[in-house]
């Protein structure tokens, strides 16, 4: 096995809590620390769950944001493990945090090659960064294991961004919270359906538009989905209305796509932005038209929240896609 596989470190058995009573399960109770290498050799977990971590806000830093995001992994399992669980039928794992020990760039080669031997498994991850920067090693991990599929036949794989901001800059300057999707958008062009939800016009430069609407992506701008039905009505758009069950979707959720009275902890934060409530209704909708594999959870920052308000936040949005089946 790469060794890039073992770059996560187990996280204190402190966070997984349980009121140690058969009668108030939580999360906590369910969930599996595993090793990457341990769970890598088993390809009988169609379906289950597997959670990680990445405690670094470095390209946050080197896009000019706020720091903090370091912490939000354990900031959001806090919160989660501490949650009383649905029924369900899968399993789930906690292989742990990456450890952060060597260059961006080869940290987000390890995260890609993680999330894309976890998808190839049919294993669905729940990915809590850190920055967005990791988006890309998330949706291009998802896709390496989707895009063979696609050419047997299968479905094209599909890759939401929820987020006030493009995140299409270009890496002349090297990686950073702003560059997933050029990133992506370029190595994986035309191979794949890429939307963006939520966008704001004070977030984004006008020649950034031109160039991610020049790579097919498509563009929903905070503006139009408010002046019309919500995000419920995306699903009259093309690319929602071919939906199968068997159409794979990553979700990048840049948490900054949320009002500020919402989700003020984050690396940027406006008053303007979607609601947590429509989301969740949304993400219900879909999930009844797709096949969702991941979930990736960016920018929450517990140093500049209040209340752990934006990682309990978090923690619903990841609670809500464990549970699709039974909420």
């Amino acid at each position: 096995m790469n060794s890039s596989l073992n770059h996560f470190i187990p996280n204190s058995q402190n966070l997984f809590s349980s009121k140690n009573d058969p009668d108030d399960i939580r999360l906590g109770d369910l969930f599996k620390t595993i090793s990457m290498n341990e769970l890598a050799k088993d390809t009988n977990h169609t379906d289950d769950f597997c959670l990680l971590g990445y405690p670094d806000d470095e390209g946050i830093q080197l896009n000019g944001g706020r720091i903090g995001a370091a912490l939000a992994p354990t900031s959001i399992r806090q919160t989660l493990l501490k949650m009383t669980p649905q029924k369900s039928q899968k399993i789930f794992f906690d292989i742990g945090d990456l450890q952060i020990s060597n260059e961006l760039g080869q940290r987000h080669q390890s995260a890609q090659m993680t999330i894309q031997t976890l998808q190839t498994q049919k294993i669905k991850t729940i990915s809590l960064g850190g920055g967005h920067d990791y988006g890309y090693p998330d949706a291009s991990g998802f896709l390496k294991a989707y895009l063979p599929l696609q050419a047997h036949g299968g479905p094209k794989p599909i890759v939401l961004n929820f987020d006030a901001h493009l995140d299409v800059r270009p890496t002349h300057n090297g990686f950073n919270s702003g560059t997933p999707f050029y990133r992506l958008l370029n190595e994986f062009e035309n191979q794949f359906v890429f939307a963006e939800i939520g966008l704001q016009p004070q977030c984004n430069s006008i020649k950034h538009r031109e160039w991610a609407l020049n790579k097919k992506a498509h563009l929903f701008d905070l503006k139009d989905i408010q002046s019309v039905h919500g995000l419920l009505s995306l699903f009259n758009h093309p690319i929602f209305k071919t939906l199968t069950k068997t159409t794979p979707i990553f979700i990048s959720f840049d948490i900054d796509c949320l009002t500020s009275m919402e989700a003020p902890g984050c690396s940027q934060s406006w008053v303007t932005g979607l609601k947590t409530e429509d989301y969740l209704r949304f993400f219900s909708e879909l999930s009844k038209k797709a096949d969702i594999r991941g979930l990736g959870i960016y920018e929450v920052s517990p140093p500049l929240d209040f209340d752990k308000q934006t990682s309990k936040t978090a923690a619903l949005l990841i609670y809500n896609f464990l549970f699709q089946d039974s909420l």
